[in-house]
Protein backbone atom coordinates (compact mmCIF):
# COMPACT_ATOMS: atom_id res chain seq x y z
CA UNK A 1 0.00 0.00 0.00
CA UNK A 2 1.30 3.16 -0.88
CA UNK A 3 1.72 5.64 1.83
CA UNK A 4 0.03 8.47 -0.27
CA UNK A 5 -3.16 6.44 -0.07
CA UNK A 6 -6.31 6.71 2.51
CA UNK A 7 -6.27 4.17 5.34
CA UNK A 8 -9.91 2.63 5.68
CA UNK A 9 -10.75 2.06 9.20
CA UNK A 10 -13.41 0.00 10.79
CA UNK A 11 -15.97 2.17 12.37
CA UNK A 12 -17.89 1.36 15.70
CA UNK A 13 -21.34 -0.60 13.48
CA UNK A 14 -18.50 -2.87 11.93
CA UNK A 15 -17.15 -3.82 15.04
CA UNK A 16 -20.05 -4.47 16.86
CA UNK A 17 -21.68 -6.38 13.60
CA UNK A 18 -18.41 -8.10 13.30
CA UNK A 19 -19.33 -9.53 17.06
CA UNK A 20 -23.34 -10.62 16.00
CA UNK A 21 -21.71 -12.38 13.45
CA UNK A 22 -18.80 -14.28 15.17
CA UNK A 23 -21.48 -15.27 17.80
CA UNK A 24 -23.45 -16.59 14.93
CA UNK A 25 -21.00 -18.29 12.72
CA UNK A 26 -18.33 -19.55 15.38
CA UNK A 27 -20.54 -20.93 18.68
CA UNK A 28 -18.44 -22.23 21.59
CA UNK A 29 -20.51 -21.65 24.67
CA UNK A 30 -24.48 -21.99 25.45
CA UNK A 31 -24.21 -18.61 27.35
CA UNK A 32 -22.46 -16.80 24.54
CA UNK A 33 -24.63 -13.45 23.39
CA UNK A 34 -23.82 -10.23 21.47
CA UNK A 35 -23.87 -7.14 24.10
CA UNK A 36 -22.05 -4.40 23.86
CA UNK A 37 -20.82 -3.52 27.17
CA UNK A 38 -18.97 -0.16 26.15
CA UNK A 39 -19.39 1.50 23.17
CA UNK A 40 -16.73 4.16 24.73
CA UNK A 41 -14.23 1.18 24.53
CA UNK A 42 -15.03 0.49 20.81
CA UNK A 43 -14.37 3.76 19.99
CA UNK A 44 -11.34 3.93 21.96
CA UNK A 45 -10.09 0.00 20.10
CA UNK A 46 -10.76 2.31 16.53
CA UNK A 47 -8.66 5.71 17.92
CA UNK A 48 -5.64 3.22 19.00
CA UNK A 49 -5.87 1.86 15.77
CA UNK A 50 -5.94 5.17 13.78
CA UNK A 51 -3.18 6.82 16.22
CA UNK A 52 -1.11 3.87 16.41
CA UNK A 53 2.53 4.54 14.39
CA UNK A 54 4.35 2.18 11.80
CA UNK A 55 2.33 0.64 9.07
CA UNK A 56 -0.51 -1.02 8.75
CA UNK A 57 0.50 -4.10 10.00
CA UNK A 58 1.35 -2.52 13.33
CA UNK A 59 -1.99 -0.78 12.89
CA UNK A 60 -3.63 -4.28 12.36
CA UNK A 61 -1.91 -5.84 15.70
CA UNK A 62 -3.15 -3.16 17.37
CA UNK A 63 -6.14 -3.43 16.87
CA UNK A 64 -6.32 -7.01 16.83
CA UNK A 65 -4.59 -6.37 20.91
CA UNK A 66 -7.26 -4.11 22.04
CA UNK A 67 -10.25 -5.60 20.30
CA UNK A 68 -9.16 -8.92 22.71
CA UNK A 69 -7.98 -6.87 25.87
CA UNK A 70 -10.24 -4.14 26.02
CA UNK A 71 -13.11 -6.94 26.07
CA UNK A 72 -16.37 -4.59 25.09
CA UNK A 73 -18.47 -7.01 24.80
CA UNK A 74 -20.20 -9.81 26.60
CA UNK A 75 -18.97 -12.36 24.32
CA UNK A 76 -16.66 -13.29 21.72
CA UNK A 77 -13.91 -10.82 21.60
CA UNK A 78 -11.47 -12.73 20.76
CA UNK A 79 -13.52 -13.87 17.83
CA UNK A 80 -14.24 -10.87 17.03
CA UNK A 81 -10.48 -9.12 17.18
CA UNK A 82 -9.89 -11.85 14.29
CA UNK A 83 -12.21 -10.99 12.13
CA UNK A 84 -12.01 -7.15 12.44
CA UNK A 85 -8.54 -7.59 11.76
CA UNK A 86 -9.31 -9.38 8.39
CA UNK A 87 -11.69 -7.02 7.42
CA UNK A 88 -9.01 -4.17 8.17
CA UNK A 89 -6.30 -5.42 5.99
CA UNK A 90 -8.76 -6.99 3.31
CA UNK A 91 -10.39 -3.64 3.23
CA UNK A 92 -7.35 -1.65 2.35
CA UNK A 93 -6.04 -4.10 -0.36
CA UNK A 94 -3.75 -6.20 2.33
CA UNK A 95 -3.07 -9.34 2.84
CA UNK A 96 -4.15 -11.23 6.31
CA UNK A 97 -2.05 -14.00 6.69
CA UNK A 98 -3.09 -16.08 9.73
CA UNK A 99 -4.59 -18.91 8.47
CA UNK A 100 -8.24 -19.56 9.38
CA UNK A 101 -8.05 -22.60 12.01
CA UNK A 102 -9.06 -23.14 15.34
CA UNK A 103 -5.17 -24.14 16.12
CA UNK A 104 -5.12 -20.48 16.79
CA UNK A 105 -7.60 -19.77 19.11
CA UNK A 106 -4.84 -20.60 22.28
CA UNK A 107 -2.82 -17.69 19.97
CA UNK A 108 -5.78 -15.24 20.58
CA UNK A 109 -5.58 -16.34 24.60
CA UNK A 110 -1.90 -15.32 24.62
CA UNK A 111 -2.39 -12.42 23.34
CA UNK A 112 -4.81 -11.72 25.99
CA UNK A 113 -2.55 -13.00 28.73
CA UNK A 114 0.31 -10.39 27.44
CA UNK A 115 2.21 -13.63 26.22
CA UNK A 116 3.01 -12.12 23.09
CA UNK A 117 5.02 -8.31 21.97
CA UNK A 118 3.67 -5.90 19.96
CA UNK A 119 5.75 -7.01 17.59
CA UNK A 120 5.41 -10.52 17.60
CA UNK A 121 1.67 -10.11 16.84
CA UNK A 122 2.39 -7.74 14.08
CA UNK A 123 4.88 -10.50 12.97
CA UNK A 124 2.55 -13.39 12.54
CA UNK A 125 -0.43 -11.15 11.36
CA UNK A 126 2.04 -10.33 8.30
CA UNK A 127 3.49 -13.24 7.94
CA UNK A 128 1.38 -16.03 9.61
CA UNK A 129 3.60 -17.21 12.18
CA UNK A 130 4.61 -17.19 15.35
CA UNK A 131 6.13 -19.00 18.62
CA UNK A 132 3.67 -21.36 20.24
CA UNK A 133 1.17 -20.22 23.38
CA UNK A 134 2.32 -21.46 26.76
CA UNK A 135 1.29 -20.61 29.99
CA UNK A 136 3.60 -20.46 32.84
Amino acid sequence: MSDNLQIIYPTIQDIIEFNILALDKIKTKKADKSEVLSYLKVQEIIRNCEETKGNIYAKAANLMKDTIKKHAFASGNRRTAFIITKYFLTTNNIDFNIPDTAEYAKIMTGIRENYYTDEEIKNWIQHGTIREFKRH
